[in-house]
């Protein structure tokens, strides 16, 4: 069986890749992990901790081989505001339900979900059904190991 041996970050320049997978956000973080490729060959990820694969990165397999890595579209809310402040408000009530969220300037992305929708419609915001990649803030908490975390950069 293949296995990864590592991963690289979105334009790495280090060739083309042979194969791809397409994966959705929560997919996309992982640790050790059999993962099915698009034409159906099987690889082996088992890396020292968690990692959080990039849209258009790559893994490097143990024959030197590169399969690109692809973020799937995902069925999500698209959530807009009045204004900036009303933005931050909505932001502030999803992030109060521990809801990943996509933030970004002038909208909010989240997964679907029947119950928030009504939520931030009672709000005031406009929600509108989109289907595209999901790439959601992770927590400040989520690894203590890497060293890009929230709590160790001060």
């Amino acid at each position: 069986m293949l296995r990864a041996v590592s991963h690289l970050p979105a334009d790495h320049g280090q060739g083309v890749p042979f194969e791809r997978i397409v994966l959705e956000h929560d997919e996309r973080r992982l640790r050790r992990k059999l993962l099915r490729l698009q034409g159906g060959a099987e690889i082996m990820l088992d890396f020292p901790q968690t990692i959080t694969l990039d849209h258009r990165g790559a893994l490097q397999l143990d024959d030197g081989r590169l399969v690109e890595i692809v973020a799937a579209p995902e069925l999500l809310y698209e959530i807009r505001a009045r204004d900036t402040d009303h933005l931050v408000r909505l932001a502030w009530h999803i992030g109060n339900r521990h809801t990943a969220a996509q933030l970004e300037a002038n909208r909010i992305l989240i997964k679907r979900d029947h119950v928030l929708k009504a939520m931030l419609e009672g709000l005031g915001a406009v929600i509108t059904d989109v289907a595209e990649p999901f790439f959601a803030e992770h927590g400040a908490y989520h690894s203590h190991a890497e060293t890009g975390h929230a709590l160790l950069n001060r």
